[in-house]
């Protein structure tokens, strides 16, 4: 089979923002996906769909459906695993569980792709989790010039190659690392007075392995979802800090069933079936959404917290639910995380593109004192000029994609306008 463009419509998987891109590629090896990159003008790969916004956009898009197989290699150390770049973690977790291995977390969605998910610093929780990233020890990648290059942890420019942002060239092989498979149980526990959580926020979220805070902004914090490793303990039975224990499972947006997420009620289950808050069967969160999210440093929780419950009246109208997690620095150029351990605040919001674009222009100013720093696939208005100052390495990035890329192939309208400020 010889890759053939065919043409193409399509829309993100939550159905706000539709591609420009009219040609799909789909290459079946990667001698194919060499030769298509080095003679097409503008490229850039498409995964899961799972972004908010433009970053995944180009003239033509390329899959790596045919390149994807859900097979792992593990190295004769089981330390680390190489895989398929275009594996969904769903399907990745159901081979490691197979070997006894795991990874040291997942993000609320396993239906992700690793390399989507790891381009942009997506990540799950845990005040001494690293986002997904932080787990990749090794890469390959066809840049520009249809190369084929390969890097490993300790090689001085990975720690820019990683969170590429999709500008430094198609992934097309990760390498992670792993541990021993362990289970967790999970609890949720409902309605934690706002000055409590403001008292001891640092042991609220170090709980658990993983611990979710769920939000409407009314007059208390309305669910703590606690993820405990069962190799350290029972964890939290009843109540947490006065937040009772619920007496059913719940849904993080309030009022929907609750069937498509993982299991809770204490109930002990692999780490790959707890850590997700969905379930891989199932559409996740809502589906008929926009999503935002805001990373500041961890000690900053508090003020941030309270600087967006004044802005409660304005939040709840269009908001499903908001979602507090923490993530532990890392050392990841272009990481929402890079050196600074950090607070995530995550916006589920209804599907109203104009009402939260116009809600943005004064969150990203209430946050705006805490230095954030938005979630790269989801939606944000702060523009190259604001951000690049909250990232130490960002002129490094930029050279190295200019290295890597020097005819521009994989930039689009998106990363000029929110990395290099050229729009």
């Amino acid at each position: 089979m010889t890759d053939v463009a065919v043409q193409w419509a399509g829309i993100n998987w939550a159905g706000n923002y539709e591609y420009g891109a009219r040609e799909l590629h789909r290459p079946a090896s990667v001698a194919e996906l060499q030769e298509l990159v080095a003679r097409t003008p503008r490229l850039r790969a498409l995964g899961s769909r799972h972004s908010f916004t433009a970053i995944p956009d180009s003239a033509e898009l390329v899959s790596l459906e045919e390149l994807t197989g859900t097979d792992v290699d593990v190295a004769a150390d089981r330390r680390t695993v190489t895989v398929d770049a275009g594996i969904r973690y769903g399907e990745l977790a159901a081979a490691l569980h197979r070997e006894g291995l795991a990874l040291h977390n997942l993000a609320s969605l396993p239906h992700i792709s690793v390399a989507g998910a790891v381009a942009t610093a997506t990540h799950g929780s845990g005040v001494g989790n690293r986002n997904l990233a932080g787990a990749v020890a090794g890469l390959q990648l066809v840049t520009s010039d249809g190369e084929l290059l390969r890097a490993t942890r300790g090689d001085a420019d990975f720690p820019g190659l990683v969170v590429g942002l999709g500008a430094l060239g198609v992934v097309t092989r990760v390498t992670l690392d792993v541990e021993p498979a362990f289970e967790v149980r999970q609890r949720v526990f409902e309605q934690l007075p706002w000055d409590t959580l403001f008292e001891r926020f640092d042991d609220v979220v170090s709980a658990g392995y993983s611990v979710s805070l769920f939000t409407l902004f009314g007059d208390a914090l309305d669910m703590i979802w606690v993820k405990s490793r069962t190799d350290a303990g029972a964890g939290p039975v009843g109540e947490l800090f006065g937040a009772r224990e619920a007496d059913g499972e719940r849904h993080p947006i309030p009022g929907i069933d609750p069937a498509p997420t993982t299991g809770q009620l204490g109930a002990p289950g692999s780490w790959s079936d707890r850590l997700p808050h969905f379930r891989m069967g199932f559409t996740p969160s809502n589906g008929d959404e926009i999503q935002s999210e805001f990373l500041l440093p961890r000690d900053q929780a508090v003020p941030a917290l309270q600087a967006l419950l004044r802005l409660g009246p304005r939040i709840r109208p269009l908001l499903q639910t908001c979602e507090i997690r923490t993530i532990a620095a890392d050392d990841l150029w272009m990481s929402t995380a890079y050196e600074q351990d950090s607070i995530a605040l995550h916006f589920t919001w209804v599907q109203d593109q104009q009402a939260v674009e116009a809600l943005l222009v004064d969150l990203e100013a209430a946050l705006e004192p805490f230095g954030p720093r938005p979630h790269w696939g989801k939606l944000f208005l702060a523009d190259a000029a604001a951000l690049a100052p909250r990232y130490p390495r960002h002129a490094d990035f930029l050279a190295l994609v200019e290295r890597l890329d020097p005819r521009g192939a994989f930039r689009n309208d998106w990363f000029e306008r929110y990395v290099t400020g050229s729009r």
